[in-house]
């Protein structure tokens, strides 16, 4: 199994082995269940479907509940798909933090970023402004200024930086070192920071060879 899912229980700190101290974060990961797998005779593929956190069955849509009852599992809040893999395992499998994770190795974690709603330039894209507010520019110090276009090219490039909604997308973070993994309590410390709040759902994964 190349990862699982799990949620975000905050940041804190750990002392290496040379005395320096280093920010890391505490995830809940696993246990997962294994919910589906797919092969590449029935789906075209293969793939093993794993899914992480109880969830209500009033909560549940017919279509899921019946996905989840083939497989003769609880319903369950979040489910993730892990492509190339699936041979060794039948639903209904359950899969540990310990089974898939060792401390020394590196992983990347996926999440969704804190949302900042709509923001300026200055905010969004690290804008200056008008900096001394010199020529009576008193109300248009954090202005982005002209965006340029005048009769050639006569529009307004793609991806301009300009104002807009901020954070609330998906983000990888790669290469984050595992420095303990807390099989017991089902806890794993990387080094770095994770994207998203406290309780925030997360995939962590082994990178791809």
């Amino acid at each position: 199994m190349p990862g699982l899912i799990g949620k975000k229980v905050g940041m804190t700190s750990m002392y290496s082995e040379e005395g320096k101290n280093l920010p890391c974060t505490v995830l809940e990961v696993g246990p997962c269940v294994v919910t589906q797998v797919k092969t590449a005779d029935k789906d075209g593929y293969d793939a093993v479907q794993v899914g992480f956190g109880d969830r209500k069955e009033n909560r549940t849509s017919k279509a899921m509940a019946g996905h989840f009852k083939k497989a003769k599992v609880n319903a369950k809040q979040h489910l993730a798909e892990f492509a190339g893999y699936g041979q060794d395992y039948n639903p209904g499998d359950e899969v540990k933090l310990e089974d898939v994770f060792e401390e020394g190795e590196f992983v990347s974690v996926v999440g969704t970023s804190k949302g900042r709603g709509f923001q300026g330039v200055v905010r969004r894209h690290g804008f200056g402004g008008v900096g001394q507010a010199t020529h009576g520019q008193h109300n248009r110090m954090r202005a982005p200024g002209s965006i340029g276009a005048a009769s050639t090219p006569a529009r307004v490039y793609k991806g301009m930086r300009m104002a807009g909604q901020m954070g609330n997308g998906q983000v990888t973070m790669e290469n984050l070192q595992v420095l303990k993994v807390m099989s017991e309590e089902g806890l794993l410390v990387v080094k770095g920071a994770v994207p998203g709040y406290k309780g925030a759902t997360v995939i962590v994964r082994k990178p791809q060879a």
